[in-house]
């Protein structure tokens, strides 16, 4: 059954059994309250990576005690707890990254190291959840790519895309409805994002593009018709991803960025993302993020994970 809300994911990253969590310059307040609540669910270990005199000041402070026993390793800066958390990683010592207190190009540039070993040739994107409930009930919608890829190429946007519906077979969705998104369902020359969006649906369509061949791809479309059946029905868009999108792939980083902060900060959602292309999940959470965003980021890390 696919993962559809998220009180299941919390559940399934329960039942899968802990996973190996490292968290990276873990003297964050944030981070660790996330962690120690992900250890007590059952859903993580955790490995502490930073100064050991902050991080069990902190544990002490919060009364964290799921992480009184947890393993601290030892770094005094932001990048150094990147190479050390890198270096577990490389090493097959932890399944999963998340960023406390430091910045995320420290984190992704350690990752991204080919000395590391931790690359797998594809591209890194990040792939946020929130509980869409425009139909009445919740259910989790994704929105890609907000956070690494500033303007990516038709070519980019593929694999984007591929990153989003793999993130989804692993939430137990056989078949994720993508909506390629754009200003309009028309296509304009003047509009090129239209233009990509048309050509990638084509070749998904036509079995051509590695990673959608289990996916429906549909797009261009506008935000109200790939989630609102009512809008696709009036503007006669029909197909399986038309008002029921669980994907939607944004053409610019702006755009990703923009609409993910909107249904955290104007619809008022929790969120989740992670980062998918290495090999293992990155989680990148905004420092501002909640303890309770970054505990259902560590939720679906481990789901990924297991996968």
């Amino acid at each position: 059954m696919a993962i559809d809300t998220f009180a299941a994911l919390l559940t399934r990253a329960g039942q899968l059994g802990p996973r190996r969590l490292a968290v990276v310059a873990a003297d964050s307040p944030s981070a660790l309250e996330a962690a120690s609540e992900a250890v007590s669910g059952g859903m993580v270990t955790a490995i502490l990576i930073g100064s050991p005199e902050r991080i069990r000041a902190l544990i002490g402070e919060h009364a964290l005690a799921p992480l009184a026993d947890a393993r601290i390793v030892a770094a005094e800066t932001g990048a150094e707890a990147a190479a050390r958390a890198a270096e577990l990683a490389a090493a097959g010592e932890a399944d999963l990254l998340l960023k406390g207190a430091l910045r995320t190009d420290e984190l992704l540039h350690a990752v991204l190291d080919r000395a590391r070993g931790l690359r797998t040739g594809r591209l890194l994107s990040d792939v946020l959840l929130y509980e869409d409930t425009l139909a009445g009930v919740p259910r989790l919608v994704g929105v890609t790519d907000g956070g690494l890829n500033p303007a990516p190429t038709p070519e980019q946007l593929a694999a984007i895309a591929s990153n989003a519906v793999a993130v989804f077979h692993a939430l137990g969705f056989s078949r994720p409805r993508v909506a390629l998104l754009s200003a309009t369902e028309a296509v304009h020359e003047a509009l090129p994002s239209t233009v990509w969006a048309a050509e990638l649906a084509g070749r998904a369509a036509g079995g051509q593009v590695a990673g959608l061949q289990q996916a429906d791809v549909a797009g261009p479309l506008a935000l109200d018709n790939a989630l609102l059946e009512s809008a696709a029905r009036a503007k006669g868009i029909t197909g399986p991803v038309a008002g029921r999108a669980d994907i939607m792939v944004l053409p610019n980083i702006e755009a990703g960025n923009v609409l993910g902060k909107a249904v955290k900060y104007l619809a008022g959602s929790i969120t989740a993302h992670v980062v998918v292309g290495a090999r293992m999940p990155v989680l990148i959470p905004s420092r501002v993020e909640s303890a309770q965003d970054k505990l259902h980021s560590i939720a679906l890390g481990a789901v990924v994970a297991a996968s």
